[in-house]
Formats: structure tokens, C-alpha cells, sequence
């Protein structure tokens, strides 16, 4: 069966998500304070009756585009955004 498109937006950004706190060693709820101002937000992305907004996800998904550790592969299944130059950056 086939995945919605939302579902394919929360495996990406789960996907993301996992391995850069696996390099960065930090945990998701670190990161979704960062990231998302949010600390639960990766830990309910496994809820499905919990959603988020495409605004959100453009958000987040550039988030990693523009702070991806050197030298970690980006997820290859993850379609991954051109940074924009007007959005700022903020390392975990």
C-alpha cells in the first residue's frame, strides 16, 4: 500500500530527525525545542492523530537542509530543500 502524502512528510522528517541527533547526540526533544520551539514534536509525529501544517514541515525540513552536520549523508529517500539565504540558521 502505498503512503499519503502525509505520512511520507513524517517519515521524512523522522528520518532527518533521527539521524541528525544520532550525530549531534542529542535527544528529539532537545531537538524539537529547537527546531520547532516544541520539545514533544518529533515524539508525536509517531501519533496518527496528531498532524502538522505544511508551513510547519517547510519549516522544520529547511531547518535541517540549512544546519546538516558535515560529513552526514542526508537521508536518501528525503527530498532535500535549497537553503533560502534570507532564512537564519541555528545549530543545535
Amino acid at each position: 500500500m502505498e503512503q499519503s502524502f502525509e505520512e511520507s512528510c513524517k517519515q521524512n522528517l523522522l528520518k532527518c530527525a533521527e539521524a541528525y541527533a544520532g550525530r549531534k547526540e542529542v535527544k528529539l526533544t532537545t531537538l524539537g525545542r529547537i527546531i520547532a520551539n516544541d520539545s514533544p514534536f518529533f515524539a508525536r509525529l509517531h501519533d496518527d492523530r496528531k498532524n502538522f501544517t505544511v508551513r510547519k514541515y517547510d519549516e522544520v525540513i529547511n531547518w535541517f537542509s540549512s544546519n546538516w552536520p558535515d560529513g552526514l549523508d542526508w537521508p536518501s529517500a528525503v527530498p532535500r530543500p535549497t537553503p533560502s539565504a534570507s532564512e537564519p540558521e541555528r545549530a543545535a
